[in-house]
C-alpha cells in the first residue's frame, strides 16, 4: 500500500489525466466502499454498481480534490452522496417477516418481484480496514454491523439518518467530519444519530441492542452447520427438526411466506420433500460458505428428471446455543458467482 507521500505523487499524476494512476489510487478502497454502499442500500448487486458510480464521479471531479481531507475520506463523501441519490424516493429493502404475518405451511405463495428484498453479502469480499501509520484515518470497525439483523434494522432509518449512523457509529468518524460530509451542522448530525439509535433498539433482536465484535463460528456452530447440511442432503426430517430452536424463524425471499416455530418449519419441509406433492423441490447437495459474518450454505437442488444439481439458494443461519434460531435462504442463483460458487454440480459431486 502506498504511503502518504506516494499518494500525493499518484494523485498528482491522476489529476494530470493518468488513468492507470487513478485506478491504482481507487482500487485499494474498492472492498471497503463496497461494504459501505451495501450497508447503505441493503443490496449486494446495487453496491457493486454504486462503487463504479463513485469511481466515475471521482474521476470526473478529480481536479476538485484539493487535499483538505484524505483521498479516502473524499471517496467516502462521493460514495455516500451517490447512495443517498440512489435511495431517494425508494422503498426500504425488507425480508418476508417485514411484509406479512407468519404463513400457513400448507398454503404456498408465488415469488414477489415487486418487493425490494434484502440481499446477502459474501464474506470473501469483506475486508475490514486496519489502521496503520500509512493510513491514519483508517479505523477498525469494532462493531458487528454487517450481520443480517443489523442490515434489516438499519433499513428502517431514513437515508440521511442511516448515513449519519454508519459514519459515526460504524466508521467512527467525528461529528464534525460527518457534518461536513452531509452538509449539515454538528448538532443536526448528533440529533440524527440519537434518533437512529432509538429506532434501531426497536428493530434489533434481543441481545443485539449493542452490536459486538464479530467472532468466528465456534466449533459447536460448525458442528451444527455440518449436521444441518447432511440432514438436508438425506432429506432427514427428524434430523433437521432436532437442530431447530423451538422458536426458529425461516424465510426464502423472493417468496413472501415465512414460518415461525419448529412445527411450522417441519410441516413446510415435509411438503417440499414429498415426491408426490406438486410442491416437491427435489434432492439437495449443500456446500458450506460464509455470508454477513454468519455461517451459511449454498444449496443445490436436483429433480429426478434433471441431469445435474442446479443452484438454488444461499442460506444464512443464526445459530445460538447449539440450535438454529433463524435461517434466511435467498433463492437467487444469480448470487452464486459472487460467492465464487458454480451454478451447477454434477450428480456425483459427493
Amino acid at each position: 500500500m502506498l504511503g502518504a507521500g506516494e499518494d500525493e505523487v499518484v494523485v498528482t499524476a491522476a489529476r494530470a489525466g493518468d488513468e492507470s494512476a487513478f485506478g491504482a489510487l481507487v482500487e485499494r478502497h474498492r472492498a471497503e466502499l463496497r461494504v459501505h454502499c451495501y450497508r447503505m442500500l441493503g443490496s449486494f448487486d446495487e453496491s457493486e454498481d454504486l462503487v463504479q458510480e463513485t469511481f466515475l464521479r471521482a474521476w470526473k471531479n478529480l481536479r476538485g480534490f484539493e487535499g483538505r481531507s484524505t483521498f479516502r475520506a473524499w471517496l467516502y463523501r462521493i460514495a455516500t452522496n451517490a447512495c443517498l441519490d440512489a435511495l431517494d424516493g425508494r422503498a426500504r429493502r425488507v425480508l418476508p417477516h417485514h411484509v406479512a404475518p407468519p404463513s400457513d405451511p400448507s398454503a404456498a405463495q408465488p415469488p414477489r418481484t415487486d418487493i425490494a428484498w434484502l440481499q446477502p453479502f459474501p464474506d470473501r469480499l469483506w475486508e475490514p480496514v486496519e489502521p496503520s501509520e500509512r493510513q491514519p484515518d483508517a479505523v477498525v470497525v469494532a462493531r458487528e454491523t454487517i450481520e443480517l439483523a443489523f442490515l434489516a434494522a438499519i433499513q428502517h432509518l431514513p437515508p440521511r439518518q442511516r448515513a449519519a449512523l454508519i459514519l459515526r457509529d460504524v466508521l467512527g468518524w467525528p461529528a464534525k467530519q460527518t457534518a461536513a460530509l452531509l452538509n449539515g451542522s454538528v448538532a443536526s448530525v448528533n440529533s440524527a444519530v440519537q434518533r437512529a439509535r432509538t429506532t434501531l433498539k426497536e428493530h434489533l433482536p434481543e441481545r443485539r441492542l449493542e452490536w459486538a465484535p464479530s467472532a468466528e463460528p465456534s466449533e459447536q456452530d460448525r458442528a451444527v452447520l455440518r449436521r444441518y447440511m447432511h440432514a438436508m442432503e438425506r432429506a432427514d426430517l427428524a434430523a433437521v427438526a432436532d437442530l431447530l430452536a423451538e422458536e426458529v424463524r425461516t424465510m426464502m425471499p423472493p417468496y413472501p411466506m415465512w414460518f415461525q416455530g419448529r412445527d411450522a418449519v417441519v410441516a413446510a419441509l415435509a411438503t417440499s420433500w414429498d415426491a408426490g406433492s406438486p410442491d416437491y423441490v427435489g434432492r439437495f447437495q449443500m456446500t458450506a460458505t460464509r455470508a454477513n459474518r454468519q455461517p451459511a450454505v449454498a444449496a443445490y437442488v436436483r429433480r429426478p428428471d434433471e441431469p445435474a444439481y442446479r443452484a438454488f439458494a444461499i442460506a444464512v443461519l443464526r445459530i445460538e446455543q447449539g440450535r438454529i434460531l433463524e435461517l434466511t435462504a435467498f433463492h437467487d442463483p444469480g448470487l452464486f458467482p459472487a460467492f465464487a460458487l458454480p451454478t451447477a454440480l454434477p450428480p456425483a459431486h459427493r
